[in-house]
């Protein structure tokens, strides 16, 4: 590979999915090619990068997506481009696992389209709206996953090849065709559990998590803004979020690694607007960047 490729790994590449959002417009595109005469000169900075300023979906072009096949996970090497860790996006320091074994996190999916088809990805591939592929800001590249989308219990594998999403609170950007798939497209956001995949252990993928709407209560959608060992900690910072009133705000036990902590949060909210906007609102008050909680 020649040296510029070596020479533009840096956070533009990181970053790549990490400017997408909810794709407005359509653009007739034909199924599975990149678009014709595209040069991807990684060198340039995003905003000069692509072709489309903003980001769009294909009209699927007589693309049947129910009919694709998902990909089947295997043992692949990790890939020299896309995985150093840690690194820094934003302000914001990510570490990058060494496995995708054991991860599972609830949060905000959101997607990408064609905007970036037929573009490289943060390990140099080549990205395809009509693949089931995401990109994640932790698990390493190559790697594999299962996203359910805890509104309506559709799920799908997906092959990790991508950085992303750095825009706040979301969990992971998956491919056009992924979204379809799970009912994410055409909103453009939804919550979502994402679950690591070990290859190297044949039966152990995870099944798909039992939707809360499938039993009947739909899933609440809370800020996290801390957690603290100290309860009395807890207990200021509650009282501190009441006097600002920014809506309900609770304390909740939890156990990580067999250590108790007071999780202080705001909700339940009524969708991924409003979590967004309330987090906007407590970093302008100079309060901690809040996680996203989905029970």
């Amino acid at each position: 590979m020649k040296g510029w490729w070596r020479a533009a790994l840096p956070l533009a590449l990181l970053a790549l999915a990490g400017c997408s959002g909810n794709p407005v417009r359509h653009e007739r595109q034909r199924g599975g090619e990149a678009r014709g005469g595209i040069h991807d000169n990684v060198e340039l900075p995003q905003s000069s990068r692509y072709r489309q300023q903003f980001d769009s979906t294909p009209d699927g072009g007589g693309i049947d997506i129910a009919a694709l096949p998902e990909p089947v996970p295997r043992v692949e090497p990790l890939s020299p481009y896309g995985n150093k860790t840690p690194y820094t996006v934003n302000g914001q320091t990510y570490h990058v696992l060494p496995s995708a074994a054991g991860y599972d996190e609830r949060g905000i999916a959101s997607y990408y389209g064609t905007k970036f088809h037929g573009y490289k990805t943060s390990d140099l591939e080549t990205y395809d709206v009509y693949k089931f592929t995401a990109a994640s800001k932790v698990l390493p590249l190559p790697s594999y996953a299962r996203v359910t989308n805890l509104e309506n219990g559709k799920s799908v594998i997906v092959r990790v090849n991508d950085r992303g999403p750095f825009m706040p609170n979301r969990v992971i950007d998956l491919s056009y065709a992924a979204a379809v798939r799970i009912g994410i497209w055409p909103r453009g956001t939804g919550l979502v559990e994402v679950q690591g995949i070990d290859p190297s252990r044949p039966g152990a993928q995870p099944p798909p998590v039992t939707a809360a709407a499938e039993a009947g209560d739909r899933p609440r959608l809370y800020l996290q803004v801390g957690a603290f060992a100290d309860p009395d900690n807890a207990a200021r910072l509650a009282s501190r979020l009441r006097a600002l009133d920014v809506g309900a705000v609770r304390v909740v036990d939890a156990d990580v690694g067999g250590r108790a902590l007071k999780r202080v949060q705001i909700g339940p909210l009524s969708g991924v607007d409003e979590t967004d906007r309330l987090t906007a609102r407590l970093e302008a008050l100079g309060l901690p960047h809040p996680s996203v909680a989905v029970q």
